[in-house]
């Protein structure tokens, strides 16, 4: 019984020794465990972290606190520029105007720079649906039904109808050659600039001078071929449309000397148009920054 008892003794012994070894090798491997799992655990946190603060200095770069941004600096005005620009163009301020250039007259300058072939190309198409083409076109075809001139196209609303698109025609090719084909190819601006300044009597001498003198791309004065060779070659067109008996040389010159003779007061009544309507205070149909002649003709001879 004694031995049995020893038996199970050293047995349980056995036991416990196997017991107390398991536990103590498992020990450890759950320690390394725990902190395998706690240094995972650390490094997601850190990584979270670090990516937070990325967000938010990414964030703070793209938008900076404007308070602790200097000052954007500011255009200086000079006071003396703009009353010198004032004396230049003394209808900037004079004129409340809206319409960016004139209805009417939409050669008159607006700015000093030369045009490229394209604004030649709009002016020619804005001048030839004007109003002063529109009515010199109707204004001519009544005077010429009352006449009877141009008699093969007959009398009544046919007739004026047939005399209104032959005038109307002949206004848009010389205009054609006149604004837009010649002052291309010669580097010459069709505009017409206003003098503004100096008596009646300089102001009708520039109107009139402008018939015969016209300003390159260049700003200097030279003859002015494509107001003279313009109308020429839109009254030599015309003989292909126009009745027989209007088909000769001696016609087509006449037509052209009273073309350039119209010509010469619709420029009267573009150097005075600013001022007429500046009066009248109609001054949407006046181009606002209106520009003046830059090479105004010397006076005659004292003054006024």
């Amino acid at each position: 019984m004694e031995c049995r008892q020893v038996r199970v003794r050293r047995i349980n012994a056995i036991l416990g020794g196997e017991k107390y070894r398991k536990h103590g090798r498992d020990k450890p491997e759950r320690a390394r465990a725990k902190m395998r799992r706690m240094t995972l655990r650390t490094q997601l946190i850190l990584a979270s972290a670090a990516i937070v603060f990325a967000s938010c200095a990414a964030k703070a770069q793209e938008n900076p606190d404007k308070s602790n941004l200097p000052d954007a600096p500011k255009a200086h005005q000079n006071p003396d520029a703009t009353d010198q620009n004032q004396q230049k163009n003394p209808l900037s301020t004079s004129f409340g105007l809206i319409a960016r250039k004139s209805y009417v007259y939409p050669d008159l300058a607006t700015s000093s720079g030369p045009l490229s072939s394209m604004e030649k190309f709009e002016l020619f198409v804005s001048k030839t649906v004007a109003a002063p083409q529109i009515l010199s076109s109707a204004a001519a075809a009544g005077i010429s039904e009352a006449r009877g001139t141009l008699s093969g196209y007959g009398q009544g609303g046919e007739g004026f109808g047939k005399r209104f698109g032959a005038f109307w025609a002949t206004g848009a090719s010389s205009q054609f050659f006149g604004t837009f084909v010649l002052p291309a190819a010669l580097h010459e601006d069709p505009r017409f600039f206003v003098r503004l300044n100096g008596g009646w009597k300089d102001r009708v001498g520039h109107a009139l001078r402008r018939v015969v003198v016209i300003r390159t791309d260049a700003g200097v004065e030279r003859f002015n071929l494509p107001g003279i060779l313009g109308p020429l070659v839109a009254e030599s067109l015309a003989n292909t449309y126009l009745p027989d008996n209007e088909r000769t040389a001696s016609k087509t010159f006449e037509r052209y000397g009273i073309r350039i003779g119209f010509g010469a007061a619709n420029n009267l009544l573009k150097e005075y148009w600013p001022s007429i309507f500046k009066s009248l205070k109609l001054n949407k149909v006046v181009p606002p920054g209106l520009q003046p002649d830059p090479n105004p003709p010397p006076p005659p001879g004292g003054r006024d």
